[in-house]
């Protein structure tokens, strides 16, 4: 038996009134998900437990099987094991993220989608700035921070705060004062670097301010073979997965091209999944676009990213496996809602769809946050969804 999951980062969300009480799952073209859900079996998955932030990281890992209440330090340990960086006992890591600050208002918590190589020339140019820590670029907009203190601060994501003023915002608590000095100092080498003249010049967002979060030491997790007794693979374009990949002793597949992004390499994507399903039992494949439209509140866009999702994954990836001997079942659903209305995450339930050998089908007519809610699955605890594919 092959396991495939096929996750659309943020893809959930809330009715909205510009798309007539539609959700943009349900507004969306989505016939292969919709195929899938007929065929299969639906339910609503709670992938957030009580009393833990609604963040990719926290998702993915209940998405994963890994129980957060155990398992979970925070999000930047895991994006630094895919970045290659160790953590010793004692060191923190921090999500470092470029962000656009406008009139004390942050306008943007990706500075524009900055280059992954503009990100680097910024990340050379503020190392000087910070002898004492370690400064590491890298994908685009997230890079990453090692301290040797700083875990008592309480730190608030920027995409928590778009289009918000950030004092009352910025790090706060023990060892907050060490990361406002960091982030202060940054802004002034930022403000004159080449790379965000140009930018300015070229009408985008400056990177004009680092923006600290998501610390935590080095997690320990068990193997995804030692829970489950199956061998896999991580595809994603975003290191947080990729860390989570690795944590997880799973192989963690790069895909030319894959971006985070609308723009990325879905043929890549599902071409490096079949194959790796040629020799492994299990492949989890990651989608961010949906999730970076949302917290844009770009509405048409995360329809779009939908859309292609289904077009250009979840479509070929279904075909892909009818034409191979052995016997799969697909897990398909988001991580979490990513809503339109509020810009960043919530802990709304998220509908999820399973189907392949053995899957008694549902009365399901498509996929949907409401569909979802007359699934055969009820409501389900994401920690038990692979465990109940795989049995």
């Amino acid at each position: 038996m092959k396991y495939v999951v096929l996750l659309g980062d943020g893809m959930a969300d809330l009715p909205i009134p510009a798309l007539q009480g539609k959700t943009p799952l349900q507004a969306a073209s989505t016939p292969n998900m919709d195929l899938l859900a007929k065929q299969g079996r639906c339910g609503l998955a709670r992938t957030v437990p009580d009393g833990f932030p609604p963040g990719s990281d926290v998702a993915n890992l209940s998405v994963m099987g890994y129980l957060p209440q155990k398992y979970y330090t925070g999000r930047a340990p895991l994006e630094a094991a895919a970045m290659g960086v160790h953590l010793d006992n004692g060191d923190i890591a921090f999500r470092c993220n470029f962000v656009t600050v406008e009139d004390g208002i942050m306008s943007d918590y990706s500075a524009g989608h900055i280059t992954s190589e503009e990100g680097r020339a910024l990340i050379e140019a503020l190392k000087p700035l910070m002898p004492e820590q370690r400064l590491y670029a890298g994908v685009s907009y997230r890079n990453l921070l090692v301290l040797k203190a700083g875990a008592r601060a309480v730190c608030t994501p920027p995409h928590d705060i778009s289009d918000q003023v950030i004092d009352g915002h910025l790090p706060r608590g023990q060892d907050a004062d060490l990361l406002i000095e960091l982030m202060q100092a940054a802004r002034p080498v930022l403000a004159k670097h080449p790379v965000n003249l140009k930018r300015i010049a070229e009408g985008k967002k400056p990177a004009n301010m680092i923006w600290l979060w998501g610390q935590g030491p080095r997690p320990a997790m068990p193997t995804f073979q030692e829970l489950y007794g199956l061998k896999g693979a991580m595809i994603s374009a975003v290191d947080l997965l990729r860390g989570i990949g690795k944590y997880a002793g799973l192989e963690v597949i790069e895909v030319p091209g894959a971006t985070g992004n609308i723009d990325t390499n879905y043929e890549g994507k599902v071409e490096a999944a079949l194959l790796a399903l040629k020799t492994l039992d299990f492949v989890y494949l990651h989608v961010e676009a949906p999730d970076e439209a949302g917290h844009e509140g770009k509405m048409d866009e995360k329809i779009k990213a939908i859309e292609l999702f289904d077009q250009r994954v979840v479509g070929p990836v279904i075909e892909g496996l009818r034409r191979q001997s052995e016997d799969w079942r697909v897990l398909l659903m988001p991580d979490h809602a990513t809503p339109i209305a509020i810009k960043t995450h919530s802990r709304d339930p998220v509908p999820f769809a399973m189907m392949g050998k053995g899957i008694e089908a549902d009365e399901s007519s498509g996929f949907s946050e409401e569909e979802a809610k007359r699934g055969g699955f009820g409501l389900v605890e994401a920690t038990k969804l692979v465990g109940m594919m795989a049995k």
